[in-house]
């Protein structure tokens, strides 16, 4: 007991200077030192069931600023009832309410301290609350409303799990577990991870609201263009709406292959142009065969100041390649000449795609000028394999087969063409000087 005295004694006398501007509750703060220093001894001890009443008088008497501790050890002694308690449910329910309350009035009273409260009541209000999705969801609400980017990974998670139950209830509509699951999804990037532990909790999180978002069938593609198909033609060049659209339409299955996704994304490229957006939409009309549109599109990201040299040659050769395959053999041509120029780590390839372009070139005339496009197809494999080794054995085998197709001797002599000769080809919009050669 006079160790206890003497505790009371000490802390009275830190705590008669650490009040001075504070609000009294009583006329008499003795009470209020005296339970305090009671509990905090038994609580030191581990001593929780002992602590309980004496926190519970001090909690009554003492004013609302005392000491922090009254709240955070409050909440530690109250939890520990409520999971004693846990099959009263009135009593638990009181319980509960009274932990809710500790967090709130520590908020009210320390504000530096307010993130960490409002994260501790939100997580402790997914392992207290249940069946209450109404209540969860408010006050998910406003704890993420004041935290922002320092939220909880978690609370995020579920706060979504809140408004998907409404949302099957009825209580709320489509477009507000959208707009939940986006903000989420945003200050969940936002979050700065301090630790290995922490990236991989964000990560966890952010699998596991993607799960809770497609399983609750909130934006199928059907609701989803049913609810902005009209909005975005009502308010065509508002970014935030197109963004919006974009993104629930990307994280649904199958629901970006419309007219809407496409002028959502052209939309968000319009007023806020990227070379991301660029090559996004060039892959957008590529896909639907929009052949000039997908040109135009990459051409702009080749030409956006956010890509590299490397970049810009990677992007040139996947422009010619794509310019062959839709038969635009002069523009698979220029662009392939292009990416082979810019980085010589795509030159091989490059001279490989023109052996090729050349090979498929139909030119009329004579039956040497039919041929000669073959002589030019086995220049171009040559010096693919000269740049690439690796495409030695690929590009011999097409020399074999375009050797074939070469004009035979007795022809080449009727034109007065002899092997070994130069012979400039003209065809297709393409021009390239060769060296005739024969077959017998």
């Amino acid at each position: 007991m006079k160790k206890i005295t003497l505790a009371v004694f000490i802390f009275a006398l830190s705590f008669t200077c650490f009040n001075a501007k504070a609000q009294d509750a009583q006329p008499d703060n003795t009470e209020c030192f005296k339970y305090m220093s009671y509990y905090q001894e038994y609580y030191k001890q581990k001593n929780y069931d002992e602590a309980i009443p004496s926190w519970r008088k001090a909690y009554s008497i003492c004013p609302a600023n005392a000491r922090q501790n009254l709240y955070i050890e409050g909440a530690t002694l109250v939890k520990r009832l409520i999971s004693k308690n846990a099959k009263n449910k009135e009593y638990k329910a009181a319980l509960v309410d009274t932990l809710m309350t500790l967090y709130k009035t520590r908020i009210e009273n320390y504000p530096k301290s307010a993130v960490t409260a409002w994260n501790n009541m939100g997580l402790d209000m997914n392992n207290f609350v249940k069946d209450n999705p109404n209540y969860l969801y408010e006050n998910y609400e406003n704890i993420i409303s004041a935290t922002q980017a320092s939220v909880r990974p978690r609370i995020l998670l579920f706060d979504l799990q809140a408004a998907v139950e409404l949302f099957q209830g009825g209580a709320i509509q489509t477009e507000e577990v959208i707009d939940v699951y986006q903000r989420n999804n945003d200050l969940l990037e936002q979050i700065q991870p301090k630790t290995d532990k922490d990236a991989e909790e964000i990560a966890s999180v952010k699998n596991d609201m993607g799960s809770v978002f497609a399983a609750s069938k909130v934006a199928s593609c059907e609701n989803l263009l049913e609810l902005y198909t009209p909005r975005l033609a009502a308010d065509p060049d508002n970014l935030a709406l197109a963004t919006t659209i974009a993104k629930t339409m990307t994280l649904t299955d199958g629901c970006t292959d419309n007219d809407l996704f496409l002028k959502a994304v052209t939309v968000m490229n319009k007023q806020n142009p990227s070379a991301s957006s660029s090559y996004y939409l060039y892959r957008l009309h590529s896909a639907r065969g929009n052949v000039d549109e997908a040109i135009d599109y990459l051409l702009a990201t080749i030409a956006s100041d956010e890509t590299d040299a490397v970049k810009d040659a990677e992007y040139t050769y996947e422009l010619a390649t794509f310019c062959y395959k839709n038969s635009r053999n002069a523009k698979a041509f220029e662009y392939a000449n292009q990416a082979a120029s810019m980085d010589e780590k795509f030159a091989g390839k490059a001279y490989f795609l023109i052996g090729n372009i050349w090979a498929g070139t139909r030119c009329g005339g004579d039956e040497i000028a039919v041929r000669a496009p073959m002589w030019v197809a086995c220049d171009y494999m040559a010096k693919a394999k000269n740049a690439d080794p690796s495409l030695t054995d690929e590009a011999n085998r097409y020399i074999g087969q375009y050797s074939a197709y070469f004009p035979k001797a007795e022809d080449a002599f009727m034109y007065d063409i002899q092997n070994g000769q130069s012979y400039t080809v003209v065809c297709g919009g393409m021009r390239a000087t060769t060296t005739v050669r024969t077959s017998r």
